[in-house]
Order: C-alpha cells, then structure tokens, then sequence
C-alpha cells in the first residue's frame, strides 16, 4: 500500500480505515501494555502518533511489532500499517493504531548526531546532511519550498516570463570584482612558468603576462556570476517582462551571519517601467510573499514565532498592512542626522545608509517599511540611470522593520552615451560590455529591475539568526563540506 503524507493524514476523518505511514521515530514511550511511537515525514511540522495495545491485538501482526519495537528507535525510518481512529491524546484529531511494523533503517543511538538534547545551530551546521530532520530545519526548508513557489506564482500571474541567465560569465555586474574564477587552466604550470620567469628576471609587475587566457576554456577570463540581471536585461528588450531565479555566487572573505558565498537572487527585469512603477510592483511584491507565508505557512510560523524570534507573526502582518513610506536619500540622511549620536556609523550625504541606519529608519522613525530613492551615484552600480541633477541616480532600496535592506533595484541607463561614459568614468573594460551597449543601440528602451537576496527572504520570514541556517547547504569561506 502505498504511504500516506502524515499532512495529509491528520486532516482525515478517523474513520478507522486502513493506512500505511512511512517516517522517521521522533520519540518512543514503551508501558507495560502500551507503546506509544512519534512518527514523523517531513510533510508537515507535526507527527503522527502511532499506538499499540498489547492487551488487544485483535488482527495485528503482534509478534513481528513486538520484534521490530526492539529497534524502533530516535532516528530510526519506519513503515507502519495500521487504522485512523480518534486521538485521546490533546493537539491532534486522529492517530493509528498499529497493525504491523516494519523497521526499514535502524539507527544506532550512540552515534546519531542529533540527540535530545539542545543542539546549538553551530553544531548542525557540523551535520547538514541530517539537520533537516530537527523541528527547526524541517519548518525553515518547508518555507523555502513554499517562498520559492510563491516567486513564481507571483510572477506568473503578471505576465512575466520566466528565464534562466548563465552561471558562467565576463562580465561583471556589480564591479566589485569578488568573483569566483572559472578556468582549466593548470595553477601547477602557471606556478612553475612563474619561478622559471622570476629565475629569468622577469620583474612581478610583469607576472600576469605569464597567463594566457586565450589557452583557457572559453579564451577569455570567466568567473561565476554575481548577478543574472544583465543578461536579464537582454530578454527584457524582447519580451518585455521577465525574471530570473537561480544561484549566483560572490567571493567575499565575510565571515558574518548575514553573507553566504552561494545564494539565490531573484531579478526580474521590466522594459517600459520608470522607476515608480519599479517601486510599485516591489511593494506588491514583498506583500505578496509575506502574506503567502502567513497563509501557506502557518504551522510552521507559529513555531517560529514561539521558539525562534517572538513576535515575527505580528512583524510580518504588520509589513503586509503597511503603506510603504517612499523618501529620497538625501531627505533620508536628513532625517537620521538628527539622530546621529545613536549611531556607531555617523551618516552624511554620500554615505552608503548602514543597516544600523535602516533599521533606525524603519523602526524608530517611521514604524513601517521605507522605500529610499535617488542615491547618490558613486556609490551605485554603472548602469543606473542618472537623474538631472548629474549626482543621483534613479536606484531604491526596500527596508523593512527586523532586518533594514530586503530587496532593491533601479531605473536602468537607456542612452547609449551616457551608459558608455559610466562605464569609462569607472574605468571598467568596455569591450566586455559591447553586447549590453547594443541593447541601448537598436530599439532602446526605458527600463527598471530590482533584485531580491532568496536566502535573505527566508530569513526573515523564519526569524533565523544567521543565513548560513536557511540554505540546506552553507557555502562560506572555509565551509563546503556537504
């Protein structure tokens, strides 16, 4: 007989009928006469109980229950078979009662990683691969799973296309050129050309003519992606509304509970949107993801709620209540000059707005998500459309009461010219960036994106402390271990 999902199982009638249920042993309590097992699959925050009476084994396989009882144990995957009937027991409707056991995976208990006691969130980081069977990782990947179907949902009632931007890149679209080097090109040869350079005197400035690109896979220097939003781009000015939703990775040396070298990011691009419509449809965003988690994930919210960060249910339905306020940077500043003796950071005009100043912005001055516009430009990405008075560009980031920064985007450079002398103003390689120069060449248009850290989402939505707990497996400096 095919398993039943114990979700869909403790919504059913206890009818009595009979079910097979497939899990892993959460507890076990052995009586005298009665044994009580917490059988849970992953489905849902909850298990299911299983229950036998050896006082009345009326059509049960007793003596093959009673074998298997011996190892059925924390840990341990079971197939069980038995009845729905009504629970006596407080906070679920049904249980089942057994009529046959089967232990398909034993689970030694003096080696299982993960024992009653409190585990710290370092410690699994230690045992990835099994963490999703504890209480808090089984909710934190259950949201993940709703959140990422709500992305797609989101868009797709919108008109939007979905598409899939390369991992392998030559371009680089944040310019802070922390990127991972994709080559075939042997280091071991390149060391030793290195010393045989060096023993002929070649000077170190001259070092990086020993490699030679041109003999690498793609005959040029490539890395993996920072972003997918330029070649997003690309397909914006074609299909008008699109989006992509896939792993980008940063060599950042960070080693602090808000980086990850690996990430998802969500970026949708639109052709014919100015950067109000660019904010409107991030506010509708955001709303719509959090309400999604409200609904879709109660159960395990209200989890969160109680053992992870107290008040996050009231924090997200406050957000979803909210009319996001909208202030320019430079208003902004204005506003947290006022306040500088609360901040380690002082802020000024031309500063980058520091999460102690986003979170000050959303949570003591405004009480509500803020939407902050028109920044200044050298602080902002090359191809954000500059505004008329030469030193803003038209770019905003959404800060939300918890967390400060969510999500952000811009308005992007339509000229052709203007787009160029960003590019050289920087002193970026323009012959990297030929084909995305085309774009403002043939049929420019006027167009907006903004991107969303995924990993991010999820930690604010779960409560979760450190960002390495919402991705199943972590990659950080001197952590891929699984």
């Amino acid at each position: 007989m095919k398993p039943v999902l114990i979700k869909d199982l403790l919504t059913s009638e206890p009818d009595g009928r009979s079910v097979t249920v497939c899990g892993w042993v959460k507890s076990k309590r052995d009586s005298k006469n009665l044994v009580f097992i917490q059988v849970n699959d992953g489905s849902c925050f909850a298990s299911v109980q299983l229950t036998f009476d050896r006082t009345n084994t009326q059509g049960a396989n007793a003596e093959n229950i009673e074998k298997n009882l011996a190892k059925t144990l924390s840990g341990a995957s079971v197939r069980a078979e038995g009845k729905i009937i009504p629970s006596p027991a407080s906070g679920q409707a049904v249980e089942i009662t057994l009529m046959d056991l089967q232990v398909l995976g034993e689970c030694p208990q003096e080696e299982y990683p993960l024992q009653k006691n409190k585990m710290s969130m370092e410690y699994l980081r230690g045992v990835a691969h099994l963490r999703g069977r504890t209480n808090t990782f089984g909710a934190v990947y259950r949201v993940r799973n709703q959140m990422a179907f709500a992305v797609h949902s989101f868009f797709q009632e919108r008109g939007f296309c979905y598409i899939n931007a390369p991992e392998i890149t030559c371009s680089d679209c944040e310019g802070a050129g922390e990127m991972f080097q994709v080559t075939t090109l042997s280091l071991e040869k390149i060391a030793e050309l290195g010393v045989k350079a060096g023993q002929g005197g070649m000077k170190i400035e001259d070092a990086h003519k020993i490699v030679d690109y041109s003999k690498d896979f793609f005959g040029k220097k490539a890395s993996l992606t920072v972003s997918g939003q330029l070649e997003a781009e690309t397909l914006a000015t074609s299909l008008s509304r699109v989006y992509t939703f896939g792993p980008t990775f940063r060599a950042e040396n960070s080693n602090t509970p808000r980086h990850l070298s690996e990430f998802w990011m969500i970026e949708p691009e639109m052709a014919f949107f100015d950067l109000e419509d660019d904010m409107d449809l991030q506010e509708d965003f955001v709303k719509y993801l959090l309400n999604w988690a409200l609904t879709k994930c109660r159960e395990d919210l209200e989890f969160f709620d109680k053992r992870i960060k107290p008040g996050l249910i009231a924090q997200l339905e406050s957000v979803v209540k909210s009319k996001f306020v909208r202030i320019s940077y430079t208003d902004a500043i204005k506003e947290l000059e006022k306040h500088a003796d609360k901040f380690e950071f002082k802020p000024y005009w031309g500063c980058d707005i520091a999460t102690e100043h986003e979170r000050y912005l959303t949570e003591q001055i405004f009480k509500c998500p803020v939407m902050v516009y028109n920044y200044p430009k050298e602080i902002k990405s090359f191809y954000m459309k500059l505004n008329e008075d030469g030193k803003t560009v038209k770019a905003v980031d959404v800060l939300v009461p918890g967390i400060g920064e969510l999500n952000g985007g811009s308005e992007r450079e339509e000229d052709y010219d203007k787009l160029l002398k960003a590019i050289r103003d920087r002193g970026m390689d323009e012959s990297i960036y030929n084909w995305y120069l085309d774009l403002r060449k043939f049929g420019t248009v006027p167009h907006s994106g903004f991107g969303m850290g995924f990993e991010r989402l999820i930690r604010y939505v779960t409560g979760m402390e450190n960002i390495r707990d919402v991705i199943p497996f972590p990659r950080a400096p001197k952590l891929a271990d699984f």
